[in-house]
């Protein structure tokens, strides 16, 4: 009898914003045993692996249904260490994975019906759009499989059971070390212009929470927004419409790596280059080169890797029928990278970040 494991990750869907009401608000106040299991997870994933201590009598068959194919290497580098840790915490699998174009293919719905098909004890997805939320009730409706939500990382309000954990890099949080660093540079006046992904949960979350501590710590206006399907090309028409409107703004906020270096070639085309400032988000291999080149100017860069050495690490639990040393939400770690990141404490940072994946 085989474990069969599936990972379902964000396709590009054109559809109603997933606002703030679906998620439950986060508990500041966690009991000491929750914060125990939170701080003993990340230990968990920080340190060498430890390999599973006993005879695994199931192999897990791994479905991998990822939005890979695209600038940003966040969801390849998912894939490498995640399989690492797998191998290396000793666990017997079988991966099958697809890589597509998310602002092309929306498949996730067959991906799905196949995985279930194939009596799936664990199915790793995410949640970019409502009709995702269907998709999720479906998989927890049932005994098995086993639900991981990556790249969420606020808990869904209304499931009758939550997943298994939920996985990923606070976007909030990683919005909020963006505009902080924007104030820094422009000042608390001015103008300025948004480049959204496609509408769902990963644009509200990146771009919403931008706007509003904007909003709520200075005077900037926004000028324009534009919803750009996490599409380089459409993210290069919509930049040069914004600048055509918009003569004197200061800075464009990208919401992700493929939207920054569209954004960035039509400032190089126009010579705009350190007058509009432009962001990454992630600080993927891609994003780090172009600020390398002082095209980008700087981006928020997640410790890569540790989001799929956490599903690894989770599923051991799981296995091990430790489940309740498994905390309900981990979100890792970011890093703020300028053109003035000194090289030696920058290679630091990719080596921790990019440890499984490789420089």
């Amino acid at each position: 009898m085989k474990i069969i494991l599936l990972i379902l990750l964000p396709l590009t869907i054109l559809m109603s914003t997933i606002n703030s009401e679906l998620f439950l608000k986060g508990n500041s106040s966690k009991s000491i045993q929750e914060e125990k299991i939170i701080n003993d997870f990340k230990k968990l994933v920080e340190q060498k692996s430890i390999p599973l201590n006993k005879v695994q009598d199931k192999e897990i068959l791994i479905y991998m249904i990822y939005p890979g194919s695209q600038i940003s290497d966040y969801w390849r580098r998912s894939k490498i260490s995640f399989e690492k840790r797998l191998k290396e915490l000793n666990i017997k699998y079988k991966l099958v994975d697809y890589f597509f174009d998310s602002s092309k293919n929306k498949r996730e719905d067959i991906y799905l019906y196949n995985a279930l098909q194939d009596s799936t004890d664990y199915i790793i997805f995410t949640l970019d759009a409502k009709k995702h939320i269907k998709f999720i009730e479906t998989i927890l409706s049932k005994d098995k499989p086993k639900l991981i939500l990556q790249n969420i990382t606020k808990p869904i309000k209304g499931l009758a059971k939550q997943p298994l954990i939920y996985d990923g890099f606070d976007h909030n949080i990683g919005s909020v070390i963006l505009a902080k660093e924007y104030l820094k540079r422009v000042g608390e006046s001015g103008k300025y212009g948004i480049l959204y992904g496609t509408v769902g949960y990963v644009s509200t979350q990146r771009g919403d929470s931008f706007k509003e501590y904007i909003n709520e710590n200075s005077n900037l206006k926004l000028a324009d927004s534009y919803y750009t399907g996490f599409n380089k090309a459409k993210a290069k028409e919509t930049t040069k419409d914004l600048l055509d409107n918009h003569k004197d703004i200061n800075f464009i906020y990208a919401c992700s790596t493929d939207i920054a270096l569209g954004a960035v070639e039509v400032l190089e085309e126009r010579g705009l280059i350190g007058k509009v400032l432009v962001n990454g988000w992630g600080g993927g291999s891609a994003e780090l080169k172009s600020i390398q080149e002082r095209k980008l100017n700087f981006t928020v860069m997640r410790i890569n890797d540790d989001n799929g050495v956490a599903m690894a690490e989770a599923i051991k639990l799981d296995i091990s029928n430790n489940s309740n040393k498994i905390p309900q939400v981990y979100s890792g770690d970011f890093k703020l990278i300028t053109q003035e990141t000194d090289k030696f404490q920058l290679l630091k940072i990719k080596e921790k970040a990019f440890r499984y994946s490789g420089l």
